[in-house]
């Protein structure tokens, strides 16, 4: 492990960012890291982006900031089928759209991996992607306020399409980049940063969606519109951040890139466990639209109870994120685990909920916000400690294969969300909460047993 002096004016990668930058930088990186120490731990990156440390982790979390409130802004699980729900768009559009951002996001990784490894600055592929999400968030707004009914509904889901298609390629060139930048040790730390700040920016909106609005029907254009500006900001911080070129050599076609993963999943045991638990998590992240329509069902398609629900996850990232991602830094297994649980408790008190709504469930209403809360809790938990366990625990050459081979593996298998829908319109609302509580609890004991990220490593070098 390598150290350098905070602000030491080492050569700067793509973009620059050191000597007064890097001191620019200095007071919220402190902040925002925890780390007030002079020198810096330069462990898993280049030497040449020590001094970039500051810099590159504070335009990172900025970038998430933005990122994670446009995500709640315009999100799969709650505002897209709350307002298609509220357009008369068919149930089945509203429970796919998660499934449909999973699908699209994941499976086409192992496509892009290769021809992202071709490019020696690969915070330009986040950047071009981002662009394009924007654009898309903006025909989506158009869509939402023009259409209604089952034209809205496949409307919206086919640029959904689109903009999930360019989310893959911007979370492969994510991780690739922040392992470039970030030194271990402080990845945990700012995919906390990233969703806590969010977090507040998300009570903020949702506080003003509370107080200003009264038609939840109403709204797709300003949040959907809003949600692209914040793609565009999201988009300038990036583009700022500070990365040496890397190299170019090694990169896979499609067919090797499948056929190199395949033999992870064979000779790799702790990566085969890991991609498996992944698996097996997708049920958290896929359970929002069930709340939501229960919650609509329950509640009506107000914008109050939208906002509540808004609110319910943004706290959740606020309270929890910060814990998550510190644990994450040692055991990003335990946070996937516990992350699992929350979600089966979450299920357990959505299905309680709908026998306890009496002629007046307006008391009920900040009860059933709870199940919000919980499932925030436990996204969260599951976002950051898959990404940190991945990126700990692959080696430096080969992370973008092994994000991409677990990411479109787990994307072929969103597929199933199309499930989500029949059981929803065939079995009825409670079929659906309770299948999403067994796998949730399924989830946490797999993600339990999984071994420490550097036995993923290990397993690779020998």
């Amino acid at each position: 492990m390598s150290t350098q002096s905070l602000g030491a004016d080492l050569p700067g990668g793509n973009g620059g960012g050191t000597g007064a930058w890097g001191d620019r930088f200095d007071l919220p990186y402190r902040v925002l890291s925890g780390d007030d120490s002079d020198e810096r731990a330069c462990e898993a990156i280049p030497d040449g982006q020590c001094s970039e440390i500051p810099r590159n982790f504070t335009l990172n979390a900025l970038n998430g900031a933005c990122s994670k409130l446009a995500e709640q802004l315009a999100s799969p699980g709650l505002v897209l089928p709350w307002l298609l729900t509220a357009a008369g768009a068919p149930a089945f559009f509203a429970t796919v759209i998660p499934g449909i951002k999973q699908a699209f996001s994941l499976a086409p990784q192992m496509a892009v991996a290769g021809l992202i490894r071709a490019q020696a600055c690969r915070k330009w592929v986040w950047v071009a992607a981002g662009t394009v999400q924007a654009g898309t968030m903006v025909l989506i707004a158009l869509a939402a306020e023009s259409l209604d009914g089952a034209i809205a509904g496949a409307t919206i889901v086919g640029l959904f399409a689109l903009f999930s298609l360019m989310s893959g390629a911007a979370s492969v060139a994510f991780q690739d980049v922040m392992g470039k930048t970030i030194p271990k040790g402080r990845r945990g730390r700012l995919l906390s940063a990233r969703a806590t700040i969010g977090g507040i920016l998300v009570l903020i909106a949702a506080a003003a969606l509370k107080f200003g609005v009264d038609d939840g029907a109403a709204i797709a254009m300003p949040l959907v519109l809003g949600a692209a500006a914040l793609w565009v900001a999201a988009t300038l911080a990036f583009a700022g951040i500070s990365e040496l070129p890397g190299s170019t050599g090694g990169g896979r076609s499609m067919a090797q890139s499948l056929r190199a993963g395949l033999a992870l999943m064979r000779e790799n045991a702790p990566y085969n466990r890991f991609v498996k638990a992944r698996a097996l998590l997708l049920s958290i992240e896929l359970a929002m639209p069930i709340y939501a329509i229960q919650a609509a069902n329950l509640y009506g398609h107000g914008a109050g109870a939208l906002a509540l629900m808004v609110f319910g996850v943004g706290l959740a990232n606020i309270v929890s994120s910060p814990l998550w991602g510190r644990l994450s830094d040692t055991a990003p297994q335990k946070v996937m685990a516990a992350a699992a649980a929350a979600g089966a408790c979450a299920a357990s008190l959505a299905f309680v909920m709908e026998f306890i709504v009496g002629p007046d469930p307006a008391w009920s209403l900040w009860l059933y916000t709870g199940v919000f809360i919980l499932l925030g809790i436990a996204e969260s938990g599951v976002r950051l400690g898959r990404k940190t366990y991945l990126v700990d625990g692959a080696p430096k050459d080969e992370k973008a294969l092994y994000a991409a081979f677990a990411n479109s593996a787990v994307g072929l298998i969103a597929l199933s969300a199309f499930l989500v829908g029949w059981l929803v319109e065939s079995g009825g609302i409670l079929v659906a909460v309770a299948a999403a509580g067994v796998l949730a609890l399924i989830a946490a004991f797999h993600a339990r047993a999984l071994p420490h990220p550097e036995a993923m490593e290990r397993a690779a070098r020998s």
